[in-house]
């Protein structure tokens, strides 16, 4: 989400002059969604209680804003995931030589939404899963295509659903996703979380991250959850 003041003036000018918000930064554009089929495998065994996965996309405001809308999401926080350093900051982890992926950790009620649906949605309305270190205009490793997993099932899930959708050839390039155990999760910092709840104008937001959640609003509509839930409504 890194962008230059004259790249964001150019985007408001140009948004003012079209009647819309966008914003290009470099040669890629906004990613597009893509229907996929769903996972063949899922959790036999899911836990009684909550569940906790944490998914790297590309920037972390429009796939938290995707997973903020998503029924039996109990949270949505954005954060830093995957490094070598603890506690790292923002500015740091956009230097991309922390290791560390700009994440969602997503922490849901699998009696309301399976993993197997969790991971559908990753892969077809948060990012696209064939990038390798970018997304739309955004690049570094920070931005990199990762699922953490906190259980064997989980990895098992995952793996499989990823060699389904290869075979599958849903998209035209190999899904590039890497699937690794979770070590430590560090939440991003306040005005990172709900960004796109809270800044729905803002040319980024608008070209790159509102089209996810209208796609998944489209896409799946049975899991679709018009209120938001929010990180800063419970911190307050």
């Amino acid at each position: 989400m890194r962008f230059s003041s004259t790249t964001f003036a150019l985007a408001v000018i140009g948004a003012a002059a079209l009647g819309t918000a966008f914003l290009v930064t470099g040669s890629r554009a906004a990613e597009e969604a893509v229907k996929i089929p769903a996972p063949l495998v899922d959790e036999a065994n899911p836990p009684a209680g909550s569940e906790t996965i944490v998914l790297a996309g590309g920037c972390f405001w429009g796939v938290q804003a995707v997973f903020q809308h998503v029924e039996g999401v109990e949270s949505a926080v954005s954060g830093y995931s995957g490094g070598k350093v603890a506690n790292p900051a923002y500015e740091d982890v956009s230097t991309g030589t922390t290791g560390h992926a700009e994440s969602v950790q997503v922490k849901f009620d699998p009696k309301k939404v399976s993993l197997g649906q969790i991971l559908q949605v990753y892969f077809s309305v948060a990012h696209n899963p064939t990038e390798l270190n970018y997304q739309g205009p955004d690049e570094g490793t920070q931005y990199r295509s990762a699922i953490f997993y906190t259980s064997d099932e989980q990895k098992k899930v995952a793996e499989a659903y990823i060699a389904q959708l290869n075979k599958a050839g849903a998209y035209p390039a190999p899904i590039v996703t890497e699937v690794t155990g979770f070590s430590a999760f560090y939440p991003a910092e306040d005005y990172h979380q709900d960004y796109a709840f809270l800044h729905p104008e803002q040319p980024y937001i608008a070209y790159n991250d509102l089209p996810k959640v209208d796609h998944l609003r489209s896409f799946f509509p049975k899991v679709w959850r018009d209120k938001p839930v929010l990180v800063m409504a419970k911190a307050s």
